[in-house]
């Protein structure tokens, strides 16, 4: 199994990289209009559910480089760090749902909770030994990096609104 999470190693060393960089810009781009951001309570916990994320993506990926590592460590940090991110969505979906002059709750809901649902079905799967649970967690690693892009977009262009 050891030689199954090693062939995964490029992927890994370009996600962990991008996925850092991707947090450091989306912190950078809020700083240039953070007292606005933080006026405006849904802003800063999409935000704060969009660097978690990235985040996830980051550990997971660099957890798969750790040499020695199998799946079921793999699979037990997976889920350890989804189920930290997802405290983050909860917490956003909260806020959006309560906000009632949030249009697309549930659409902006969703994007967040996709890589989240991703990484903790990849992680299940690894720890129980199976291996297609490293193709989900690349999944889940690219849908993070999509929804990242795209939350902090709509973040950062609506609190110029």
């Amino acid at each position: 199994m050891l030689e199954t999470v090693s062939q995964w190693s490029d992927f890994n060393v370009a996600m962990a990289g991008a996925s850092a960089a991707l947090a450091g810009l989306v912190i950078v781009a809020a700083s240039v209009n953070i007292q606005k951001i933080v006026s405006a309570g849904t802003l800063t916990a999409r935000l704060a559910a969009v660097i978690a994320t990235l985040v996830l993506a980051l550990v997971v990926s660099a957890v798969g480089l750790v040499p020695g590592i199998d799946l079921l460590w793999y699979g037990l940090v997976t889920i350890v760090v989804a189920l930290g991110a997802a405290w983050f969505q909860a917490h956003a979906t909260r806020v959006v749902m309560r906000d009632p002059q949030q249009r697309a709750r549930v659409a902006k809901s969703a994007l967040g909770i996709l890589p989240i649902a991703a990484y903790l079905a990849a992680g299940s799967m690894m720890a129980q030994g199976l291996t297609g649970g490293l193709m989900l967690a690349a999944a889940g690693c690219l849908v993070a990096i999509v929804s990242a892009i795209l939350v902090s977009w709509i973040v950062l262009v609506e609190v110029l609104r």
